[in-house]
This record gives C-alpha cells, sequence and structure tokens, in this order.
C-alpha cells in the first residue's frame, strides 16, 4: 500500500482512540485523526471542541476547533467556558495536541522560540492546550520531530507534560495519573517511563532505525530490548483519508 509519513501519522495516532471515550481535540492533525477513528473504529467517540461544540457528527473536516462545523448535529454549541470545566472536572478520556518543541517529559511549548520578551518567533500560544494537558486523563501528542522540535530544554512550557518527573505533576497540584500517553511523530511512536516519566520508544514506523530516531532528537530516549513496528495503514484507511481531506492528506510529505 502507497503512502506517506503524514498519511502514517494520522493512522496510528487515530488508532490510539477508542470507543465511547470523550476526547478534546486540538487544531491540525489532531482533528483528522479523530474524525478518521470515528470512521474506523470508535464510532461513538465524542469529540469536544474548544469553542464549545460537544459530540459533533461532522461531514468533513472542519478548518479550525472554532468552525462552525464543530457545531454540525452537536449536542450542543456550548461555550469555552463551558468546556473547560468538563477537562477540569475529569469528564475528558484524551486530549489531543499538537506542538512546536517538546521535551523528554513530554511538555509542549507552543508560546515562543528564543527569549519570550525577544523571541525568535512568536506561536499561537496556549489557547486551550494547557488546560487539556492539566486535566484530561490522557494526552496524545502528534507532530513532526527533529532535533530542534524534541528539544533539551524548551524555550517556554505552555502545556505540562510530567514537568520534571515523576511526582511533579502531583507537587504542582495537578490530578494524579493524568499525563501524556503516546507521542506520534514521522519517525516513531513514543510513550513514557512509568516511574521515571521519561520518554521511550514504543514503535519504530517502517524503514526508520533507532539511528534515526536519536539523530533526530536533542535528548536520549528510552529504547526497549525489544523494539516492535508500526502497523502500516490499508488500503482502506488511506482511502478514508483522502476523502476526509484530500487537498492535505494526499500531498507528498
Amino acid at each position: 500500500m502507497n503512502y506517506n509519513m503524514r498519511q502514517l501519522m494520522v493512522v496510528t495516532a487515530a488508532k490510539q482512540m477508542q470507543n465511547n471515550k470523550a476526547v478534546f481535540v486540538g487544531t491540525g492533525m489532531p482533528m483528522l485523526a479523530v474524525l478518521l477513528a470515528q470512521r474506523l473504529h470508535a464510532p461513538d467517540l465524542i469529540l469536544i471542541f474548544e469553542a464549545g461544540g460537544v459530540a459533533p457528527r461532522m461531514p468533513i473536516l472542519p478548518v479550525s476547533v472554532g468552525d462552525s462545523r464543530t457545531f454540525y448535529k452537536a449536542v450542543c454549541a456550548s461555550s469555552m467556558h463551558e468546556v473547560m470545566a468538563i477537562a477540569q472536572g475529569g469528564y475528558l478520556d484524551y486530549g489531543f495536541l499538537g506542538g512546536a518543541q517538546i521535551d523528554v517529559y513530554g511538555n509542549l511549548n507552543t508560546t515562543v522560540i528564543g527569549d519570550h520578551e525577544k523571541p525568535k518567533a512568536r506561536l499561537p500560544g496556549s489557547g486551550g492546550g494547557n488546560d487539556i494537558g492539566s486535566f484530561c486523563w490522557e494526552t496524545v501528542i502528534v507532530m513532526n520531530q527533529d532535533k530542534r522540535k524534541f528539544a533539551s530544554k524548551l524555550d517556554y512550557i505552555t502545556t505540562p507534560g510530567y514537568l520534571n518527573g515523576s511526582g511533579a505533576r502531583e507537587r504542582a497540584g495537578l490530578p494524579r495519573n493524568c499525563g501524556p500517553s503516546r507521542v506520534v511523530t514521522q519517525l516513531a511512536v513514543y510513550g513514557f517511563e512509568s516511574e521515571s516519566k521519561r520518554m521511550n520508544l514504543v514503535s519504530l514506523h517502517p524503514g526508520v532505525s533507532v539511528g534515526q530516531i536519536l539523530e533526530n532528537s536533542s535528548f536520549p530516549i528510552i529504547i526497549p530490548d525489544k523494539i516492535a513496528i508500526t502497523t502500516e495503514p490499508t488500503e482502506e484507511e488511506i482511502n478514508i483519508l483522502r476523502e476526509l481531506d484530500t487537498l492535505s492528506i494526499t500531498s507528498k510529505g
């Protein structure tokens, strides 16, 4: 089956979603992944959007999390305040985010590159990212990987992962047993070691070596003795992706 790395990322991210769960959806590839999950294996996955759309049934991919299509056939058209309260109340199983930088503990930066007062680049900021990472039971992160993005030290912590290691979230006053669970990149799938909370390798994508993932990270990644290979997309999965987002997802990546 012919596919590109972006397609593999979306399919792999979609597989992290279970049916009858609720997910707070971030902008970009997360939106495409949750729509794919609904059409494949999780028809009753409940989508929650930052602007207030709760459980919509969207026929096509919205432009952003504030697009009016995120209210299409929704259970309710609520508000940003309401959906943040839903997250804080512990009702959301998954948060689904992207990021400009990530560190070994799964902390994310979407605020600035460089010094905060005089940045090299000013990014979109938190939006709901901090709330999602703080209160959803699991956070799934989808982003490209290179040495700058997999940073040894973030220029700014926008969204908390495991902060500086085991127990740090709890000491900061965040709920117990929450945090990032998976990171999906164009090279591999990662998780977090249960004790240290440091990033570890879950599976390599087909054709990718351990050397490649280490060369594209500024911090050491824990490598297991037995290395799994990510399952390749099926023809059905790729065809549905093309139907959902023909212009962007079928471009070569």
